[in-house]
């Protein structure tokens, strides 16, 4: 596949010795890109146009016209695309963004995920640093948080009002809906997200203080009192993983009550297999009159039976070569691992529960191509990464969109214009016309003809950039984590502490760190005292800093604080934040003495 050359030494010339310094008199002529030739598809749905000509000026498209109607500087940068088959950029409607997914995202064609989950303040500084061009990535649109039911998360005692941002939030009631909503809005939220457990009037009040500044409200209501019909009424805008539309068009829905209080059963298909068509009508029409959009995640949804062992062996197949590639060894090994094992995730399933899952996956496609063609707006999405590899389970995605019924214009569209309607940005990307940001992808093959084709990629085009389509074994950006890892390992652990277990009595305590503060400083800050707060600490233990000791005073058994030098965080990066107690350690169940890790993150510095 041919490459734009020295793309890749350019960025890192640029990276190593920053950009060439700028005459500042005037400002410098943009560059101009022109794609010249080819077949333009530009996500509105309408027929394609042939001999395309599309002049992109920065990070913007100028012009949208047809060869020789339009002139160009002589020495733009021509891309030559006669053959081939021109999109707009990808995007994947729900993500759980992670920094290893910036390679698998853009090489895809994947350039703008909505990273439904939160993230907090971790996923900021990445949009903010995307958007800045400081890192690779696609364009981040972020839901900051989630408004959550008591159920499935818990604040400590803690109001969800103070304290660092956390991916779910008890908001009690409505009032407490609106005060939650109030605060992802102040953090810069692109959307708010109302996840499962909260009551209609929560639902409601989120929604009222989302629409009163203009972000569109993502739900998963799986219960226990609010599925899709009463979501729908409440105001949400979009169902993530078509949740709830099951139990809304279940025959019997008290044979389902509970079902998606479990973790596992939230992610099933099995209930479809029993939907009542009426219902299905009914709530098809009632969502196309609301204009709510659903993003059904067949990928997830499906994952381990699909529809066919072709499919399953095909997909596995093109996930197993890509994760074997040498050149992605940065991915965890962890995360490769759960990528391979969902395929044979139900294989100790009997048959006639296999079979009952097919079924379920067979009426949960069947009703989408009904919405769709009722003229429902149906989204591209595969919650990665839990369920699909990032970038190439898109593709899957959309083939299975192909497989339900919907046409290859409407899959492209639900990957593309319908996407960016549903988010509210439309004004900006998801369609091939002038004034959109430059975010186009290059085919080698009509995917009208075989929506598969969408993964024979030509050039990625990027903020108007074409961007370098290789793997980088040693690609690690600065920014990864923040906060605390294993948090449930560390509750275990305050428990058994605070039992006073008598066997407790000879040497020191396993130490645990439950939060740090500040979690996020700026490249070139001064020297800053940690704080760290937990559980088992002593007078001897120490803060390590990336596995090295810093200066450590302890404040009590539940919070040392540590000096860290100006010189550690100069420049932006994840650092690891563990805490060691002296042998010998007591509980050797609970290690070896060395803490859960903890991450402070060193952001750039903008201003």
């Amino acid at each position: 596949m041919r490459r734009i050359a020295c793309c890749a030494v350019v960025f890192c010339l640029f990276s190593i010795f920053g950009t060439p310094a700028l005459d500042w008199g005037q400002a410098p002529e943009a560059a101009v890109l022109v794609i010249e030739g080819g077949t333009r598809i530009d996500g509105n749905g309408g027929q394609p146009v042939s001999d395309s000509l599309i002049i992109v000026r920065g990070n913007k498209i100028e012009t949208v016209s047809r060869k020789g109607q339009a002139s160009y500087p002589a020495g733009a940068k021509v891309l030559q695309a006669d053959g081939k088959f021109i999109i707009p950029g990808l995007m994947d409607a729900h993500v759980h963004y992670a920094y290893y997914m910036a390679e698998l995202m853009l090489n895809n064609g994947v350039t703008s995920i909505f990273e439904v989950g939160g993230g907090g303040e971790l996923s900021l500084a990445i949009r903010e640093a995307v958007n800045k061009g400081k890192i690779a990535g696609p364009r981040v649109f972020l839901a900051v948080g989630s408004i959550a039911g008591a159920r499935i998360a818990e604040v400590g005692g803690r109001s969800p009002l103070e304290g660092p941002l956390t991916s779910r939030v008890v908001a009690q009631g409505a009032d407490g809906a609106r005060q939650v909503v109030k605060r992802f809005i102040d953090a810069g939220a692109d959307m708010i997200k109302v996840h499962r457990g909260p009551t209609a009037e929560a639902y409601r009040a989120a929604a009222e203080e989302a629409h009163k500044v203009g972000l569109p409200v993502v739900a998963q209501p799986l219960g226990p009192t609010v599925y899709a019909r009463e979501a729908v009424l409440a105001g949400a805008d979009i169902l993530e993983h078509s949740a709830g539309v099951e139990y809304s068009v279940a025959k019997d829905p008290s044979k389902w009550q509970g079902w998606g209080n479990i973790e596992a059963h939230s992610l099933s298909p099995v209930p479809y297999a029993d939907m009542d068509e009426a219902k299905a009508t009914e709530l098809i029409q009632l969502m196309v009159q609301r204009n709510v959009a659903l993003e059904p995640d067949f990928v997830c949804k499906g994952r381990g039976i699909f529809t066919s062992d072709e499919m399953k062996g095909k997909y596995e197949l093109q996930d197993y070569r890509l994760l074997s590639d040498p050149a992605v060894a940065y991915i965890p090994e962890r995360q490769r691992i759960k990528w391979l094992r969902n395929y044979v995730e139900f294989d100790d399933l009997p048959a006639a529960e296999q079979a009952q899952r097919r079924q379920g996956l067979r009426n949960m496609m069947r009703f989408i191509a009904q919405f769709a063609k009722a003229g429902g707006k149906v989204l591209a999405g595969t919650d990665t990464p839990g369920w699909a590899v990032a970038g190439l389970g898109l593709h899957h995605e959309l083939e299975m969109m192909v497989e339900a019924g919907l046409t290859p214009m409407q899959v492209i569209t639900a990957a593309t214009r319908n996407t960016a309607e549903a988010f509210r940005i439309l004004d900006r990307l998801g369609t091939v016309e002038a004034g959109k940001l430059a975010d186009l992808v290059v085919l080698n093959a009509n995917p009208l003809q075989d929506i598969s084709n969408s993964q024979k990629i030509e050039w990625v085009i990027q903020d108007g950039q074409v961007i370098d389509r290789t793997y980088h074994p040693w690609f690690k950006p600065p920014l990864r984590a923040s906060g605390v890892e294993s948090l449930n390992w560390y509750s275990a652990l305050k428990k058994q502490t605070m039992n006073q277990d008598p066997t407790w009595a000879f040497g020191w305590p396993p130490p645990g760190i439950e939060a740090i503060s500040p979690r996020i400083v700026k490249e070139g800050d001064p020297a800053l005292t940690l704080t760290i707060k937990g559980v088992n600490f002593v007078i001897k233990s120490l803060v390590y800093f990336d596995g090295q000791p810093v200066p450590t005073q302890m404040v009590s058994d539940s919070e040392l604080r540590a000096t860290i030098a100006a010189r550690l965080i100069a420049r932006p990066e994840t650092h690891a934040i563990t805490v060691k107690n002296p042998e010998p350690i007591q509980r050797r169940e609970w290690g070896d003495g060395t803490s859960n890790t903890a991450h402070l993150l060193v952001n750039f510095r903008y201003e």
